[in-house]
């Protein structure tokens, strides 16, 4: 993975309205400030660059989002080493489609992103626990699904006994077919024999039917899949696609899930260097 640094674009939070706002008159540019924070902050699998995006204040608008992306590309740009962007949701909508495209993250990004949060979140019960559920998301993204859980969990494969997948049936596929080569690299390695289970149709959408989930629950998914969690146990709960709809839907349903994503990891990371 060649990604170093990431820089999180969020909204500034707790400030006065104009005395931060961003200014920009006809002769200035409006500017933004990038914090370069340790790389110990993310136990060494990154450095953390902390931008947050003030309101915009010039005649009462609200941010152009040709000029908010150009401010923020003087960030990326001045970055040290190979640099990549997360923006927050908020800031998504700032920008505004034609520069969403612009601003989406690599997926080496991603799996580097992801793997500091698991190392922080999830190691103790991945090793305690030796339970995984994947959730994929996209069938035109199973391979990079296939490929990228299988370096996540890599460190801690020698302690997991139960891994099954979940995924999307698909007219004229065949999943085992086009999983064998992932699949057959656990039995080889770790004498562990991964299972395949298919979505099934429920009123709130897609499920994991009546089968409990345990552990460490890695969600691929963009919407919601609804597995069904262990009662007597805390899980947690890998959101990597950082969706606000699933944190308020896991929250509210059972506090004995925690819920992580690379969002919310990165808003931990950011206010621990406030504390």
């Amino acid at each position: 993975m060649e990604v170093e640094t990431i820089i999180y674009f969020h909204p500034a939070e707790g400030q006065m309205y104009k005395n931060t706002a961003a200014k920009r008159h006809w002769w200035q540019d409006a500017a933004l400030r990038g914090k370069k924070l340790g790389p110990e902050k993310t136990g060494g699998f990154f450095v953390p660059v902390d931008c947050p995006i003030p309101p915009f204040y010039y005649k009462r608008k609200t941010w152009p989002p040709e000029i908010l992306s150009e401010a923020m590309e003087r960030i990326l740009h001045n970055a040290q080493g190979m640099a990549d962007a997360f923006l927050h949701p908020d800031i998504v909508t700032y920008v505004s489609d034609k520069y969403a495209v612009r601003w989406e993250m690599r997926r080496e990004t991603m799996e580097r992103l992801a793997a500091s949060m698991l190392a922080a979140c999830a190691a103790d019960c991945l090793h305690n626990r030796g339970r995984v559920t994947v959730l994929l998301g996209s069938p035109n993204d199973t391979d990079w699904q296939m490929e990228m859980t299988g370096r996540l969990l890599a460190p801690y494969l020698p302690r997991i006994n139960s891994l099954q997948f979940y995924y999307e049936e698909v007219a004229g596929t065949d999943i085992w077919e086009e999983t064998a080569v992932y699949l057959e690299e656990y039995g080889y390695e770790y004498g562990l024999v991964p299972a395949m289970r298919p979505y099934l149709a429920g009123e709130e959408g897609p499920g994991c039917g009546t089968d409990r989930c345990g552990g460490v629950i890695l969600d691929f998914a963009a919407g919601a899949r609804h597995p069904r969690t262990e009662r007597e146990e805390q899980v947690i709960y890998a959101d990597l696609s950082s969706n606000p709809e699933k944190e308020r839907n896991y929250i509210r349903k059972n506090e004995r899930i925690l819920y992580v994503s690379p969002l919310k990891y990165l808003d931990t990371v950011v206010k621990s260097s406030y504390d």
